[in-house]
């Protein structure tokens, strides 16, 4: 049998005399073990990490893309819409122009035309009461007469 506090390692039964190893060696040897497989883990969680990293890459850049490509899309699109705005009110202007033109026009022909009616009125009305005062000279003189007296009256109250 084996001293319990000896130095040397007993022998394992199974394997037909290799040494078992001690609890510190086993400790150090799960150490070993468990620090190889936390850097194995490490490795493989920063490959991942940087995989992830490039995709995020990729993914900003092409949301980039595509959103410039949508701003230029817009901005072509509303450039676009602003001409045609601009072409539609410029034809609308011309329209509205070229209207008050034809009525300032129908205005002004329709007020020569009563001008000059008003003032063949005026010269028939200037003959008829030449020819009234020169056919009853009389009657004319009486009635202006009796009119300066009546106004006459009237600005003394």
């Amino acid at each position: 049998m084996t001293e319990p506090f000896s130095t040397a390692s007993p022998l394992d039964p199974e394997t037909g005399g290799t040494p078992i190893p001690s609890v510190s060696q086993a400790a150090n040897d799960l150490r070993a073990a468990a620090g190889e497989k936390a850097r194995e883990i490490a490795q493989s969680v920063s490959t991942q990490a940087s995989t992830l990293k490039e995709r995020a890459i990729e993914s900003a850049q092409h949301f980039r893309e595509v959103a410039t490509e949508k701003a230029s899309q817009i901005k072509a699109s509303a450039t676009e819409k602003a001409g045609q705005l601009r072409a539609s009110a410029t034809g609308k202007a011309e329209e509205f122009r070229q209207s008050a033109t034809d009525r300032a026009q129908r205005l002004q022909e329709s007020a020569a035309e009563q001008w000059r009616d008003t003032r063949t009125k005026t010269r028939e009305l200037h003959v008829t009461a030449e020819d009234y005062i020169r056919q009853n000279p009389t009657k004319c003189v009486v009635g202006a007469l009796g009119l300066g007296i009546l106004i006459g009256l009237i600005v003394r109250r």
